[in-house]
């Protein structure tokens, strides 16, 4: 399906671009998130009549994204959960529950934003975990999970 997109996309384009996509990804995801629109004529006349206001909104976006960013920089964020003697804990820390400890200190972060990239943290200790507020900004914060007994 050919898509335009109205927002940029993490490896897909950028604002007005033109894509191919799956049909599921396009009807499933995109289009309801209200990231692109199919690819038609009134559809493309429609994008240009708008193309300024559009970037004018993203650019806002990613000034708001880049100052909450100066914010996050650096921050550690402590998390108690039951370990057992080996430092494994009985559970698991997930990033429901790393936005839950961000918003304890100020900061509204969706947890569909935090990555991860080694799961949900099973074992104490120090992780770096990424937090992406906009496909351009992507923001490094350690989080510190600690055992109780």
């Amino acid at each position: 399906m050919q898509i335009i997109l109205l927002e940029k996309v993490g490896k897909l384009g950028s604002l007005g671009d033109v894509v191919k996509v799956k049909d599921g990804y396009a009807r499933n995801y995109l289009i309801p998130h209200g990231l692109a629109k199919r690819a038609t004529e009134t559809n493309k006349a429609e994008f240009e009549a708008r193309r300024a206001e559009l970037e004018r909104a993203q650019s806002g976006k990613l000034a708001v994204a880049q100052a909450v960013s100066a914010k996050l920089e650096g921050l550690m964020v402590q998390i108690t959960r039951k370990a057992g003697m080996d430092g494994r804990l009985f559970g698991s820390v997930s990033n429901i529950d790393v936005a839950d400890a961000l918003a304890a200190q100020g900061f509204e972060v969706e947890r569909a934003a935090i990555r991860m990239p080694d799961g949900h943290l099973k074992q104490v200790g120090d992780v770096r975990v990424e937090i992406a507020l906009h496909a351009d900004v992507v923001v490094p914060i350690t989080v510190s999970v600690l055992g109780e007994q």
